[in-house]
């Protein structure tokens, strides 16, 4: 294989970390809503520790009080995007955005609820593996609702011809997965026998830079940074949101300014991500859930940004973005600090006052 400059080298380095840490965050996740307290506690090194408010220590007693916590009850599933990792050596930080997705039993009857927060995380290689070494989670929001879940009524299709979720070895993925990797297995060698080209890598080197613009964007919208927002927007680029269509610096300037004066709570979760890199020029296709509340309510929208990109000077931009709105649903706001919240203290905030900030500069 030719050999490589060492800024290509350290480049592909950079995202094969990220892509572990990535997978590490997922098996978090996967260790929270199977109540699988050996694949939760894979993810910390065993020296880690966390703050979530109601727990500050040891991560080991975290995944105790999780695992134990969850059994027995009705499934959770914690969905985990909008990862903005930044790599130095074996130490990494990552930001991410989770929804959180709970049933639970009050005196009123079961309530379903969701949770938007962000884990801060510090991650840490050793031994060739990265586990995370901290964890702050950050709450910002909340939605609680009497449960309309309809898993014993007959009449929707949907609870009667797909498999349910479940903890640990009831849940049907896990027996789903152990029969893939057996099977991958049973087939023999898995080794690489295609060469990677140069154009192959520099399209995964750009799709990552492409990821980050686009966590940039929520935080930048979310945190009411206009000038993270400039910076990820060329001069001559376009912006149709909506509620400010104009140029990217516009845009920058004029939502941050909206955000602050109208929405108590702004969190766009991005998912979804599709793009097609050609030279210095690229499309990207993403999911957005933006969860906002204004005006005494809860609005939540489902929908796409649609984006053109282009490198200049080697560095990558948007040239474009559109958002589409798909779904949207408003209901009365039932945020809540008290009850179970209670002792969740890390709260997110407009502006370099939210902990993200602290966070990076650390």
């Amino acid at each position: 294989m030719t050999s490589r400059p060492d800024p290509v080298n350290a480049a592909l380095a950079d995202l094969v970390s990220r892509q572990a840490i990535a997978q590490t965050l997922a098996v978090h996740s996967r260790g929270v809503d199977r109540a699988d307290a050996s694949l939760l506690g894979s993810a910390y090194h065993a020296d880690a520790t966390v703050d979530y408010g109601f727990f500050a220590g040891p991560a080991s007693g975290m995944v105790a009080i999780l695992a134990t916590a969850q059994k027995g009850q009705p499934v959770t599933l914690h969905r985990t995007c909008n990862l903005w990792i930044a790599v130095n050596g074996d130490q990494a930080r990552s930001e991410s955005y989770v929804i959180a997705y709970m049933e639970q039993a009050t005196e009123q009857g079961p309530v379903q609820r969701l949770v938007g927060g962000r884990y801060l995380d510090r991650h840490a290689r050793q031994g060739g593996e990265w586990r995370i070494a901290h964890r702050l989670y950050v709450m910002d929001w909340n939605l609680s609702r009497p449960s309309t879940a309809a898993w014993a009524d007959p009449s929707v299709a949907l609870t009667n011809y797909v498999p349910r979720g479940g903890q640990g070895a009831a849940d049907p993925g896990r027996a789903v997965l152990a029969l893939g990797a057996a099977r991958f297995k049973r087939e023999g060698d898995s080794r690489m026998t295609t060469q990677i080209s140069e154009r192959d890598i520099d399209v995964a080197l750009s799709k990552q830079a492409l990821h980050d613009l686009g966590m940039a964007y929520a935080r930048g919208v979310d945190r009411t940074d206009p000038e993270l927002l400039a910076s990820i927007f060329h001069e001559d680029s376009t912006v149709i949101s909506g509620v400010i269509n104009g140029s990217g610096p516009e845009f920058a300037r004029g939502i941050t300014e909206f955000v602050r004066a109208n929405l108590v709570r702004s969190f766009h979760s991005v998912a979804n991500e599709w793009y097609e890199v050609d030279g210095d020029r690229a499309v990207g296709e993403s999911y957005g859930i933006a969860t906002i509340t204004a005006g005494g309510n809860d609005v939540i929208s489902g929908g796409r940004y649609l984006d053109t990109y282009e490198r200049r000077k080697g560095v990558w931009k948007f040239l474009s973005r559109t958002w589409v709105c798909d779904w949207t649903m408003t209901l009365p706001t039932t945020h809540q600090t008290d009850g179970m919240f209670e002792a969740l203290k890390t709260r997110g905030c407009y502006g370099k006052d939210d902990p993200v900030y602290r966070f990076w500069k650390a």
